[in-house]
């Protein structure tokens, strides 16, 4: 028995999210449909997110026991053969049979991407955030700063969920623009769930001038979902990036 870590790259207009639901497909069901077609067995994966339905990853990983002795470097290959071609496995490695694809990341790395711009762009349909007033980049980046450091964020969780602990710690909030395309990246040590769409839409209504400048802070102390933004649509999010320990890649084959 050997536990194999996968990483996987995919887009997720097509699918209602990563984890298996009973009223549509998901990319794990995908994978795992390819999975039993290379090894001819239904194995159980493990993957380092709940990503929500029509959310894309540029970086997703996930990891599974398996008795297969196919060489690592022949995963990719064969199960990207059984894969549509909105999902892709770039690589596989071998790791510690203890590895967890979701305890042992140390952080993720969110972006959401907004096309700003009075017309649409058609390359950018269903991958982003089409939105036509006029952005200030340098505002919105003051603005999220607020949002650096280890809070209690549950005025930025969705509220139907039943998560306990609400307290991450935010590492990063960059908002850079390139032309027309507006791209807010946020690393933390974890996410609630639609943190980063109501991060994302809180930005926006203050930028509209619907939630007072610089009240953030005040937003985050109160707890108050009803106070924060909007969740903004899911096809501008991209989960760009997990961290974990660089020792688990030792093993590469």
């Amino acid at each position: 028995m050997r536990n194999l870590l996968f990483r996987i790259a995919y887009k997720g207009g097509a699918y209602y999210g990563w984890q298996v639901q009973k009223n549509g497909i998901s990319v794990q069901e995908k994978i795992q449909d390819a999975i039993e077609k290379v090894v001819g067995k239904r194995e159980n994966i493990v993957g380092c997110s709940r990503t929500d339905t029509g959310v894309h990853a540029e970086e997703y990983f996930f990891n599974m026991r398996t008795e297969s002795e196919l060489a690592t470097w022949r995963f990719p290959g064969a199960l990207n053969a059984h894969l549509p071609y909105d999902i892709s496995v770039l690589n596989c490695y071998d790791v510690d049979y203890d590895f967890h694809a979701r305890y042992d990341c140390l952080s993720k790395e969110y972006r959401y991407v907004i096309w700003n711009n009075r017309e649409r762009n058609p390359f950018y349909e269903g991958l982003s955030l089409h939105y036509r007033r006029p952005l200030n980049e340098k505002s919105l980046q003051a603005q999220a700063n607020y949002f650096l450091g280890k809070h209690d964020f549950s005025a930025f969780c969705s509220a139907n969920s039943q998560i306990k602990n609400t307290e991450r710690n935010v590492k990063k909030f960059e908002v850079n623009r390139m032309g027309n395309e507006l791209t807010l990246s946020v690393e933390a040590d974890g996410f609630l769930y639609n943190m980063v769409r109501i991060m994302v839409g809180t930005l926006l209504r203050i930028e509209e001038g619907k939630i007072e400048k610089d009240s953030i802070p005040a937003i985050i102390k109160s707890k108050d979902r009803s106070l924060a933004g909007l969740t903004v649509p899911a096809q501008g999010l991209f989960l760009n990036k997990v961290v974990y320990p660089s020792s688990i890649f030792d093993k590469v084959d």
